[in-house]
């Protein structure tokens, strides 16, 4: 008997082992910078798709109907070549030293700055008389917005002002934390730069040379594979992620978007390769969304156009973040769906997987909101761990830990038989 269950519990790692293999070569590639972050820059996000298309192959999981992709458009404003900035000798790195609006327009200038503060932001005769001064010369300065220190009420005042003026000349904030860049829908009328404290030096010219092109109708698609059931059945699970991310930030940097969320897109490929080799009871399609950085694009489009129709779906699980999980994981609309999320419990005690697995109320955070929206049951689940990189340059496969990978995927599994 110890025999059998030693060889079982070998068994048992082995195949965790080769899963953990398995995610990390996938995570690793969709990371990797011939993918260009998985954006609109050099069709980051067409690569990606691809080569999701020819991993569901390598599974044995077929497209739903004659294609694997669901073709939308939508415009976007990108940033493919030229991007510095600079005071005197010292050149900022993207990402590092500085940020770019993601709707910012482009262009060559040489800009004296005039620094402003939080008392004088909120007086506004003088911000009138500074702003009249400065457009007497267009595009010689550029308003600096230093408001470290403020409180939150007093920045909740602000930003309206800061966007206001930003219609009329070019503009930079002065931060002291990390960056968190997103994808931008449209173009601002001039430059907006956020620099770090750090590095910024009040009075010295900046100069900036950025390639910024707004594209109208870009082409995108959603990619999906399925699976029927074992024996003929009605219902359909649906379990998605999003595999876009922010692409380039310039030619020379990008956000691998490892954690956010290539480790999703490659446990979705790791669901599908169990499912296929041990049917389900429900019919599975998978789903790898587009256009989710850019405001939930690509789940939108499919829930106003179902290739498979909304109420033959049973329960949708999307998948996003799942590269840590030391403090387990947290579920979206876990309120909403509360036998499914005792389930959830359930499980994890029965199996004792995960340190916790936390209830949230509804949030539009992710692609499984429109869904929802639908009235379409589903959650959103996320790992919490020590991994704190999001939407910023240091999001890479080397920060990944996995650590509770193979508990999320038990999880999951248990938790489609039990549904």
């Amino acid at each position: 008997m110890r025999s059998i269950i030693f060889l079982l519990l070998i068994g048992l790692s082995t195949v965790a082992n080769s899963q953990i293999e398995e995610i990390r070569r996938i995570t690793k590639q969709l990371c990797s910078p011939e993918f260009h972050g998985r954006g609109y820059v050099n069709k980051g996000d067409s690569i990606a798709a691809n080569y999701l298309v020819e991993e569901f192959k390598k599974v044995g999981v077929e497209p739903y109907a004659e294609s694997y992709f669901q073709h939308f458009e939508l415009s976007v404003n990108t940033f493919p070549g030229e991007m510095s900035l600079s005071q005197g000798e010292k050149q900022f790195k993207p990402g590092l030293h500085f940020s770019i609006n993601p709707s910012s327009k482009g262009g060559k200038y040489s800009l004296h700055p005039t620094e402003v503060n939080a008392e004088q932001i909120l007086d506004l005769d003088y911000m009138r008389g500074l702003i009249s001064e400065i457009l007497r010369i267009p595009n010689s300065q550029i308003m600096v917005f230093n408001y470290l220190g403020a409180s939150k009420d007093t920045i909740k005042e602000i930003r309206p002002i800061i966007r206001e003026i930003s219609q009329l000349m070019p503009i930079a904030e002065i931060v002291d934390t990390k960056f968190t860049w997103s994808v931008g829908r449209e173009q601002l009328f001039f430059p907006w730069f956020q620099i770090q404290d750090s590095v910024y030096k009040n009075g010295i010219q900046i100069e900036m040379n950025v390639d910024a092109e707004v594209i109208q109708h870009y082409k995108t698609k959603n990619v999906l594979a399925y699976l029927p059931a074992k024996r003929k059945c009605a219902k359909t699970l649906m379990f998605t992620a999003h595999y876009d991310h922010l692409g380039r930030m310039g030619a020379d940097t990008y956000f691998p978007g490892a954690n956010d969320n290539a480790s999703g897109t490659a446990m979705l490929l790791t669901m599908a390769k169990y499912f296929k080799e041990h049917p389900s009871k429900y019919n599975i399609l998978f789903v790898a969304f587009a256009g989710e950085e850019a405001g939930l694009v690509g789940s939108k489009y499919y829930t106003e156009h179902p290739v498979l129709e909304l109420k033959k779906v049973k329960f949708l699980v999307n998948l996003d973040i799942m590269g840590s999980g030391e403090h387990g994981i947290t579920t979206v609309n876990g309120t909403l769906f509360k036998k499914e999320f005792e389930l959830l419990q359930d499980i994890n005690e029965e199996f004792d997987l995960l340190a916790t697995v936390k209830i949230r109320g509804p949030a539009a955070n992710s692609d499984h909101y429109w869904f929802t929206e639908k009235g379409v049951p589903a959650f959103f689940i996320y790992t919490m761990g020590l991994n704190q990189h999001y939407h910023d340059i240091f999001d890479t496969y080397e920060e990944l830990s996995f650590a509770e990978y193979a508990d999320i995927t038990k999880l999951l599994i248990e938790f489609v038989k039990r549904l």
